[in-house]
């Protein structure tokens, strides 16, 4: 026979480990049953990142941006066009993300940053979040006043991370409209006259090598199907329902929103002094019911969904008025006075949109010559806006272990510090992953038991300061 099956051990976390079979080349056949191409004349990289959103861009630009890796060849693969704003639309985005301190940090670690604060940005100093069926809320907060987090416009840190990669063109060479057709995996152990790099095949015929592939292609990635990476994914049933709201009046505005509904949670996020995002989390009917109410019904249900005690019994209120004087008592400097939301006047024209609901995790996150980051790697659901973060914080991980590698001479696409990354990454992920999870599912139910228990834990949490830091100091990385 011209190839041989070998059995290869696919690494997994945890309980997720599985063996899986893979060609071997012995003669003069390549692994894929046909002969082995000429590949002279094939451009050679030492990393592509297949997807440009942001987390790929700012993969390239952290890539190019390392000291260690100044004169290896990087590329950036983008299926769709090139995204630079060269002058802001006067209406806000209604897709957003909330950027943490770590992630902050890294995207001023190679000057996008700067590009994101001299165009639209918004901090916020406090987060109240708070039950829709009791009184029970905590409030996150500095009381040296510093900035929590950062809501910018999706389309701000593309633009930002665009500029970027333009100023160091002799660093990352970029392909607008390019989509890969297909992947050609090599074999940790070469038998015969393969490439010993991975080759992708662009949709415009053009035939790639590299010696590391990094897949930042999103949720759907074809870099993970190809390598054959398994996916376990859940969907909610649920879609989030997005808007650019106008407040009644003007305020400071830097607070983030977020209150618990039984159908799921709802969050408003501050743009401006009189602009906030919303990003509400509910049942499939509701939200094509929200996104087709004329404008008048929809800012009510946003009101009413913020201000109603309609959920509240007077057993739970009372169960738990008494807990939180006992908590006051024992716990005096742990008790914060809590705000009452803005009222929202009305809706920017078109901004609503509705997008379905998941929990996506992948297996492994790296192969030999092979990484995920970002959505390729792991999805979670919106109400911690963790999602882009995990992902800017697989670029600061991975790149972590990639300058490393490089400044000791060593093989970037060599699983010995890919598995670090995984290993790091996997362990941090699934922790978010798993409260994320845990919190939507406590939240979505109105029984009295769990509702009981779920107010007594969030008092308790808000009175007891040091807990409240450690969660905020691990959700800001």
């Amino acid at each position: 026979m011209a190839a041989a099956m070998g059995l290869v051990s696919c690494r997994g976390f945890g309980p997720w480990k599985s063996f899986c079979f893979r060609s071997v080349c012995v003669g003069s056949l390549g692994w894929r049953g046909g002969p082995v191409r000429s590949r002279s004349s094939e451009a050679v990289y030492d990393v592509v990142v297949s997807g440009g959103g942001m987390v790929g861009s700012a993969m390239a630009v952290a890539l190019g941006n390392d000291a260690h890796l100044r004169g290896k060849k990087i590329l950036l693969l983008e299926a769709g066009p090139k995204k630079l704003t060269k002058q802001l639309p006067k209406s806000y985005s209604n897709r957003v993300s909330a950027i943490t301190p770590g992630s902050a940090t890294l995207l001023n670690s190679f000057g996008a940053w700067d590009h994101i604060r001299s165009m639209r940005i918004k901090p916020f100093r406090r987060m109240q979040v708070w039950d829709a069926c009791s009184e029970a809320m905590i409030i996150f907060d500095k009381d040296n006043l510093e900035d929590m987090g950062y809501i910018v416009e999706n389309d701000v840190i593309m633009s930002a991370l665009t500029k970027q990669l333009d100023a160091m063109s002799d660093q990352v060479e970029v392909f607008y409209r390019s989509r890969a057709l297909g992947y050609t995996w090599p074999l940790p152990y070469q038998t015969c006259d393969a490439s010993p790099w991975v080759e992708i095949d662009l949709a415009d015929g053009r035939k790639l090598q590299t010696k590391l592939l990094i897949g930042a292609d999103g949720q759907n990635s074809m870099v993970r199907k190809a390598a054959g990476i398994q996916n376990i994914q859940y969907q909610y049933d649920q879609s989030a329902v997005v808007a650019t709201l106008h407040l009644s009046e003007a305020t400071d505005n830097n607070v983030a929103w977020q209150r618990f509904l039984p159908s799921g949670p709802i969050a408003l996020l501050p743009l401006s002094d009189t602009v906030s995002s919303l990003v509400w989390s509910t049942s499939h009917e509701h939200a094509s019911q929200l996104q087709s109410m004329d404008e008048e019904s929809f800012v009510d249900s946003i009101n009413s969904a913020f201000w109603s005690n309609a959920n509240h019994s007077d057993f739970i209120d009372t169960a738990g008025t008494v807990f939180r004087s006992a908590l006051s008592l024992l716990m005096p400097a742990g008790s914060a006075a809590r705000q009452l939301p803005p009222s929202v006047a009305k809706v920017d024209p078109k901004s609503r949109a509705v997008f379905p609901l998941g929990l996506g995790h992948a297996t492994e996150y790296v192969q030999h010559r092979v990484a995920l980051i970002g959505d390729a790697a792991h999805r979670v659901h919106p109400l911690a806006g963790q999602g882009v973060n995990m992902g800017f914080g697989d670029i600061a991980c991975l790149m972590h272990h990639l300058s490393a590698a490089a400044f000791n001479g060593k093989d970037l696409g060599s699983l010995n510090h890919l598995l670090k990354y995984e290993q790091e990454q996997q362990r941090h992920n699934l922790s978010m992953m798993a409260a994320v999870d845990l919190l939507q599912r406590l939240y979505s139910t109105s029984a009295a038991p769990l509702v009981l228990l779920r107010t007594w834990g969030l008092q308790a949490t808000n009175a007891a300061t040091p807990v409240k830091e450690q969660i905020m100091a691990f959700a800001s990385k």
